[in-house]
């Protein structure tokens, strides 16, 4: 998607929120509550998809059904009716402008018209009614999840063969190492901890049915697959052996969707994808007793997740539901025929993910909670979405999101990035095989430049299951990576690289986003991280142990982590509460990009919980200086001494009498480098690393306490020293760096 088209899309969080004052008490369909689902299309935004999801919030008599109305001008071209409160169509619409309005089926309390249009960037994804899905798959001969032309080894032609016979190979030493190497798993594995409270205990032994269990899972699904395309008894062996040792953990002990819904979801879909794959190999004893495990545990899933009339319909913004939703729906689709119940669980869940795919970003593709996360995300589309495929013939890669996902790959986790990015587990190194993976399911250019420059090969499992030839590979398509910068509006972020083709590229990550703080997202509106060569040198510090613990809530998702201002001693933005931490947001304001320079200016004053009445920051990406320069105003009705907290993971070089900070890691550097008066600069501490990592942490820091304060600092990229001056103008000042310049508001 190119950036002119992002630049179109409304902030359509913004822009619900924003009105969501106006329309509580006018228009039930858009509630002031931020958890509660947005009422959308609005706002004229283009729809990337054809036909968009329409939603809203609950009507307070909570009907049985509602009434949908899609006008074009004054003509009513659809009319719908739903039980739940989304719906989506399953005919795209002509281009031009419509709007639409929904009421509780038989009443005329409508609600207000929102309008949307469809036009050229709009792509067509329309996706049959259930009954229609639900007849084709159970009219699929097995297996449904795989490619219906997947042959076995023997019948690879020549060209498959040098393909994909490397693979192959992989994966049967894989299997065949595991047969002794993967200790069984049962419910012995683990002592019950049971309790609402998070504890260490608690997360250690979570953690470790996570990770005994994906393995486990794993062994079966790449056992099973193995067999179905060589005929290798000795494997089929393997995978009967681990799908009973998976039906025989008790559904209700350590395993259980209750105490960990990872384990449950895995267990399931591993038996039902083995189930789907070895057909008949499976004696019908063994194959009862899978169905019978199957069943219990989607069962939990689906009662979860359709509770309390359908809780994620109404509040959405659940990380595990919405991934559990995916689950569910692809359990239920390899199941059809097989479980009665699986009839109920697809019409509940496959349009439902089809559509709220993803409750993270926009339409435009972006993942709020940070990219680790979105890395997990693709993670779990490539676990789904093929087999979704092949059973349903809905291309979930096909979605326009989609797309716009593969692209906030490219920008924000670019070849050679050594750390994620924002949010929960950014310190870690980032995956290419999934990355890779995820990419290859693409036929667009961005995609082959992605891949192309992707280390490494992408997983056995995910590439053994995918169609012959790879999408990436069906047509001879040029490779050419992406926009040097990007806005991604919904979210909130912007990416500026020196030049993205280059692995030594200088890059800029900024963020002010309107999920706040929320979920898997740190308080660091404003905050930036810069990066040269992939290597982060100024970047966020600590690391997540876990969720909720003393040390997530000390200091790792604190402002005072982060390239961002806190004042009094480190006090920063509200990270605390549930519902305020989506209010607690940022927000883009401007952005800009040229061959020479990029701007994005943040407002994260509402982010500050009423503490201050103005944070702004303005930041300039210098790109034939190679050089930033960030501009920060603040004020509060309270005098503050306000703190402009920098942090790198080496050590830190502090001149303090100069007041100048430079960082040196291998190859790259950089020197931080104050033009404002009226702070010093201040070494600043931290809890202890991580093992084996090493943090340092500084502040420029007003010298008095005011009720206001700007901070002008230059980031000099590998510490060329260029020529700084701010020359004061009648109603502006001018900074020059090196032969660049950039304009500054005048304060008096």
């Amino acid at each position: 998607m190119s950036n002119v088209l992002w630049n179109r899309l409304s902030f359509a969080i913004f822009a619900t929120a924003a009105c969501a004052g106006a329309y509580a008490q006018s228009d039930w369909a858009q509630s002031s509550d931020p958890l509660v689902v947005r009422a959308l299309p609005n706002n004229l935004q283009a729809q990337p998809q054809n036909p968009p999801a329409f939603s809203w919030n609950r009507h307070s008599s909570n009907p049985d059904s509602y009434t949908i109305q899609v006008m074009k001008g004054a003509v009513v071209v659809n009319t719908f009716t739903t039980s739940r409160s989304w719906y989506l169509p399953s005919k795209s619409y002509e281009a031009g402008t419509y709007s639409w309005r929904v009421a509780p089926t038989g009443t005329a309390l409508w609600s207000v018209p929102r309008s949307f249009v469809i036009d050229s960037t709009s792509a067509a994804y329309a996706i049959p009614e259930n009954d229609v899905l639900r007849a084709s798959v159970i009219g699929r001969v097995r297996p449904r999840g795989l490619p219906a032309n997947l042959p076995q080894v023997g019948n690879w032609s020549a060209a498959m063969k040098a393909d994909r016979g490397q693979w192959l190979t992989w994966a049967t030493n894989e299997v065949n190492k595991q047969v002794t190497a993967l200790p069984s798993v049962s419910d012995s594995s683990w002592t019950l901890v049971t309790g609402n409270t998070l504890t260490a205990a608690n997360v250690m032994q979570n953690n470790s049915v996570r990770t005994r269990i994906n393995v486990a899972g794993r062994q079966l699904e790449l056992a099973s697959l193995v067999y179905k395309l060589t005929g290798d008894k000795t494997i089929l062996k393997e995978a009967l052996r681990r799908g009973d040792e998976l039906a025989s953990l008790d559904p209700n002990g350590p395993t259980s969707y209750v105490n960990q819904d990872q384990g449950t979801r895995v267990i399931a879909l591993a038996l039902i994808k083995a189930i789907d794959q070895l057909g008949g190999e499976v004696p019908a004893v063994q194959r009862n007793k899978w169905l019978d495990i199957v069943t219990v545990r989607t069962r939990a899933i689906f009662a979860d997740l359709s509770g309390s009339n359908g809780r994620m319909d109404l509040y959405p913004f659940d990380s595990h539901g919405t991934t559990d939703l995916g689950f569910l729906a692809i359990i239920s689709t390899l199941a059809l025929g097989d479980v009665p119940e699986a009839k109920a669980w697809f019409d509940f869940s496959f349009r439902a993910y089809v559509s709220q795919f993803s409750v993270w970003s926009g339409p435009e593709g972006g993942y709020a909670n940070g990219t680790a996360y979105a890395q997990y995300t693709a993670d779990h589309a490539l676990q789904i979405w093929p087999a979704l495929l092949q059973a349903t013939g809905v291309d979930m890669f096909a979605k326009p999101w989609a797309l716009g996902f593969l692209n906030f790959f490219t920008h924000f986790v670019p070849p050679g990035s050594a750390t994620h990015l924002f949010g929960d587990e950014n310190e870690i190194a980032p995956d290419p095989r999934l990355l890779k993976a995820y990419a290859s399911r693409f036929t667009s250019p961005t995609a082959a430049w992605y891949v192309k420059n992707l280390a490494g090969n992408e997983d056995t499992l995910s590439l053994l299951q995918a169609p012959y030839p790879l999408p990436i590979n069906r047509k001879v398509v040029v490779p050419v990576g992406p926009a040097n910068s990007a806005l991604y509006p919904s979210i909130g972020w912007t990416a500026m690289h020196s030049d993205i083709n280059n692995l030594n590229r200088t890059s800029v990550y900024f963020k002010s986003s309107p999920y706040g703080s929320f979920n898997h997202s740190h308080g660091d509106q404003n905050g930036f991280v810069l990066a040269k060569g992939g290597v982060p040198l100024l970047t966020s510090t600590g690391w997540y142990d876990w969720y909720g613990s003393p040390l997530w809530n000390s200091w790792y998702r604190q402002t005072k982590a982060h390239n961002a201002v806190t004042f009094d001693g480190g006090i920063g933005q509200g990270v605390d509460g549930y519902r305020e931490m989506l209010q607690r947001n940022g927000a883009i304001r401007g952005f800009s990009t040229t061959p020479a320079l990029d701007f994005v200016e943040g407002d994260a004053t509402l982010a500050y919980a009423g503490l201050l009445s103005k944070a702004t920051r303005k930041l300039w990406y210098l790109r034939s200086t190679d050089a930033v320069v960030i501009y920060d105003y603040l004020s509060s009705v309270t005098p503050r001494t306000f703190e402009w907290n920098f942090h790198a993971r080496a050590p830190l070089t502090l001149d303090i009498a100069g007041k100048k900070a430079s960082l040196t890691i291998g190859a790259q550097s950089v020197c931080v480098v104050p033009v404002s008066t009226g702070s010093h600069l201040e070494r600043k501490t931290g809890p202890a690393p991580k093992t084996g990592v090493v943090e340092d942490h500084a502040a420029f820091v007003n010298d008095a306490k005011a009720l206001t304060s700007e901070f002008i600092v230059v980031l000099d990229v590998g510490c060329k020293k260029p020529v700084i001056q701010l020359v004061k103008g009648s109603d502006s000042r001018t900074l020059t760096v090196g032969t660049q310049t950039v304009v500054l508001p005048k304060i008096d």
